[in-house]
């Protein structure tokens, strides 16, 4: 496996998603999520849904899609101005990592505030990755972060939580082998799978004064 692979899913790449619970300290709150059980049903929920539309998005970046037009995409994908507004903060921050760790014209190639999933494809490809390499990467991403908001959150045993994780990577690797093979399809042909649950836990959570994540 790649070391750049293993960077761009390492949680400790200063990018800014330690800062993001991706929807489950919202959940938390609501009740929905309050044990390994119910976190590992939140994580496969979001796996198969934001992760793929984020795998898919990470490919077709990696592949060389029009990453104007990839990052529109996105934005048509995330119907929750406060997870737009999260992916692009988390996309600003990749992009300034990312190019002092892999230096490459990509770059100069995306939008000011992208979307991370794409920004995430053009990491990956500045790092000689491939788009399946890519999707990987996002779908881990997908569950990662959550699952340690949720340890932290919760107090969870960092063994159990790292079970529920481990547990999910068939489905990870799934979800990622699915995005990958419509990578140089049209990006309207990319995943758009949504889950109208996790955009309104968004919206609820930016309106609170109390929160411990920025999404």
């Amino acid at each position: 496996m790649s070391s750049a692979l293993l960077t761009l899913a390492d949680s400790r790449l200063p990018a800014g998603g330690h800062a993001h619970s991706g929807g489950v300290e919202q959940a938390i709150a609501a009740g929905s999520v309050t044990d390994p059980r119910s976190l590992s049903t939140f994580l496969l929920r979001r796996l198969q849904t934001a992760g793929a539309v984020a795998a898919g998005l990470a490919a077709a970046a990696c592949a060389g899609a029009d990453l104007v037009a990839l990052d529109a995409e996105a934005d048509a994908r995330t119907p929750s101005p406060a997870l737009r507004a999260a992916s692009r903060q988390q996309g600003r921050g990749l992009v300034r990592v990312g190019r002092r760790a892999w230096p490459s014209p990509g770059w100069d190639a995306l939008p000011a505030a992208p979307h991370h999933p794409v920004a995430l494809g053009v990491a990956a490809a500045a790092g000689g990755l491939s788009p399946r390499d890519a999707a990987a990467a996002a779908a881990y991403l997908s569950i990662s972060g959550p699952a340690t908001a949720a340890q932290r959150l919760l107090a969870m045993d960092p063994l159990t939580v790292a079970a529920v994780t481990a547990r999910l990577s068939p489905e990870v690797d799934a979800v990622a082998e699915r995005s990958a093979s419509r990578a140089t399809n049209s990006p309207a042909e990319l995943p758009a799978d949504t889950d109208p649950l996790l955009d309104l836990l968004a919206e609820v959570h930016a309106a609170r004064n109390d929160r411990f994540f920025a999404s």
